[in-house]
C-alpha cells in the first residue's frame, strides 16, 4: 500500500474534510490536504458527456440547487440524475451540505449552514489537478482514494464508468500500487473485472454492504487488496465492543487490510464519546485505516 509503512494506519478524509465544509467541494478536498490525510476520497458519478464528476450519489437534489434552476429535468421518480446534466450545465449549479431529500433538512444541523456560501461541483480531473498541485508546492504526498459509484447503473444508461475513471487515472500517473491511489467499489463483480478484465494494477479495496460478514472473503483476496466494511459491520461481526473482530481478524489472514467507514464526531452510536470509538475501531480490533469526515481529529488521536 503507498504512502505508509504497513504497520501504520492510514486516515482517509470521507469526502473532504466533510465534516467542516459541505462534502466534495474543492474547500472540503484542500482542507483535507491541509490537515494531512493520508488519502482524499472521490466518489464518482458520470455526466451525459462522460465527465466522471465528483460527487456521492447519482442524484443531484440532496446537495444541489438543482430543482430551482432546472425544473423541468427531474425524471419520472422528481429526481435529478447527475447523467442526465451535461459538464457545462452542472458547473452552474450550486453545492449545499447535504439535506434529507424527504424533509429537506440538514442531515447533520450542526455543520456547515445550509444556503450560506457558493460551493460548486468538479471533476475527477480538476481535483486530481489540485491535490498534485498541493503536493508538489508542500512537499507532501496526500493520495486519493476514488470510489467507482452504480457501475450497473452506468451500464443501463449504455456507460461504462470503470473505463473511463482508469483512463483518466493513468493519464495522471495512477497506474500501480506504489502509487498513492486506492481505487474502491461496492459493487465485487464489477471490482474483479476491473483488475481482470481491464488490466488494473492499482491498490483495490472491496467496499462491503451491511450485514455482509466474511463468507466472501477467500474470493475478494483474490482480485483485491483491502476490504471496507461500515463500523457497524464490525461491531456486529465482534458482538460489540469486544478487543479482536472475527471480520477484521480473517482478513488479515489473508493479507487484506482493513480500511472501515465511517468515523464521525457528530455521531458516535454505542460508545460514550468519539475517542471510544476511535480506541475500538485503530487499536482494540486493529484496523489498518478507517475514513472520516473530521481528518483533523483522527490524526491527533492517533498521533497521541
Amino acid at each position: 500500500m503507498p504512502s505508509k509503512d504497513a504497520s501504520d494506519k492510514i486516515v482517509v478524509a470521507h469526502r473532504g474534510a466533510s465534516g467542516y465544509v459541505p462534502e466534495h467541494t474543492m474547500e472540503s478536498k484542500t482542507m483535507a490536504h491541509a490537515m494531512n490525510a493520508d488519502y482524499i476520497e472521490q466518489d464518482l458519478v458520470l455526466s451525459k458527456d462522460d465527465v466522471p464528476i465528483v460527487i456521492h450519489d447519482i442524484y443531484l437534489g440532496e446537495v444541489t440547487n438543482v430543482a430551482s434552476l432546472y425544473p423541468d429535468m427531474s425524471r419520472k421518480d422528481g429526481r435529478f440524475y447527475v447523467i442526465d446534466f451535461t459538464f457545462a450545465q452542472l458547473m452552474t449549479l450550486s453545492v449545499n451540505e447535504r439535506i434529507n431529500y424527504k424533509t429537506k433538512k440538514a442531515v447533520f444541523p450542526n455543520r456547515f449552514p445550509l444556503k450560506e456560501s457558493s460551493f460548486k461541483l468538479h471533476s475527477l480531473q480538476q481535483e486530481i489537478e489540485v491535490i498534485q498541485g498541493l503536493n508538489k508546492s508542500t512537499g507532501k504526498n496526500i493520495g486519493i482514494y476514488p470510489e467507482i459509484k452504480n457501475p450497473s447503473f452506468h451500464k443501463e444508461q449504455g456507460k461504462d464508468i470503470s473505463k473511463i475513471v482508469l483512463q483518466i487515472l493513468s493519464d495522471y500517473g495512477y497506474r500501480e500500487k506504489s502509487d498513492a491511489c486506492i481505487l474502491q467499489c461496492f459493487d465485487a463483480m464489477e471490482l474483479q473485472r476491473i483488475r481482470e478484465e481491464l488490466k488494473c494494477n492499482l491498490f483495490l479495496t472491496q467496499l462491503l454492504e451491511f450485514p455482509e460478514g466474511s463468507e466472501h472473503l477467500e474470493k475478494y483476496a483474490s482480485y483485491a487488496d483491502a476490504i471496507g466494511p461500515s463500523i457497524e459491520q464490525l461491531l456486529l461481526a465482534g458482538m460489540g465492543k469486544t478487543k479482536g473482530n472475527s471480520l477484521v481478524d480473517k482478513a488479515h489472514e489473508l493479507n487484506l487490510k482493513v480500511h472501515a467507514y465511517t468515523f464521525r464526531q457528530d455521531e458516535h452510536p454505542n460508545f460514550d464519546d468519539f475517542e471510544a470509538l476511535l480506541q475500538f475501531g485503530f487499536y482494540d480490533i486493529n484496523l489498518d485505516g478507517g475514513f472520516t469526515d473530521f481528518p483533523d481529529t483522527v490524526i491527533n488521536f492517533l498521533k497521541e
